[in-house]
């Protein structure tokens, strides 16, 4: 996923979203400064990482094998008053781009064939919804938005990287297709860390 079009008219509040920012995220704000992709042009990083922000950062979620942060858990409305169902959002680069090959390389379509075809592992993505749901509720309410959760469940596979960003956050065993795209890519952040350290 990338960042909504919409939050770049916050860019000018960079200052007061970035103390959001550092309330939200804690000692790890420094390292989240780094892991926000940089997808509209135009813009500098620190306007960017505004941006990012401005979509309600709630908590960091997940941390990688190198100890950055991999996960950030998003408010279900965001500072704009718009309704956000995306609950887990992948900001590792690393991740992301190795989920994407897995996407061009046509997992999903294997993915979905396979969640059609057998009932245990329907049952268990289904669960893996109710779950994502029951954590954005103890976010907040809003009804707008109410039974959908993200990346293609209960019922699609439509992408990887929110699967895979569920998986990180909840860890193994909720979201089944998500476990599998995390063993796909195994140790992407070796051999070095994500943003260029070495993670040894």
């Amino acid at each position: 996923e990338v960042l909504h079009r919409h939050s770049v008219r916050f860019v000018e509040r960079d200052v007061v979203l970035a103390e959001a920012a550092r309330h939200a995220a804690g000692d790890d704000f420094a390292e989240l400064r780094n892991r926000v992709p940089l997808d509209h042009a135009g813009f500098s990083q620190r306007q960017q990482i505004a941006a990012f922000i401005a979509r309600g950062v709630a908590r960091i979620a997940a941390h990688c094998g190198c100890g950055k942060p991999c996960v950030v858990m998003t408010e279900p409305r965001l500072p704009d008053g718009t309704p956000f169902p995306t609950v887990y959002y992948l900001t590792c680069p690393k991740a992301a781009s190795a989920i994407g090959t897995l996407e061009a390389n046509g997992v999903m379509a294997e993915m979905q064939s396979r969640l059609d075809a057998d009932p245990a592992l329907a049952a268990s993505y289904r669960r893996a919804h109710a779950s994502y749901l029951a954590d954005r509720a103890a976010l907040g309410d809003v009804p707008e938005i109410a039974g959908i959760s993200a990346g293609g469940m209960p019922n699609r596979v439509k992408c990887l990287h929110v699967l895979a960003a569920h998986a990180l956050a909840a860890g193994p065993g909720v979201n089944p297709l998500g476990d599998e795209v995390l063993a796909a890519i195994g140790e992407w952040w070796k051999p070095t860390g994500c943003v260029g350290e070495t993670c040894e």
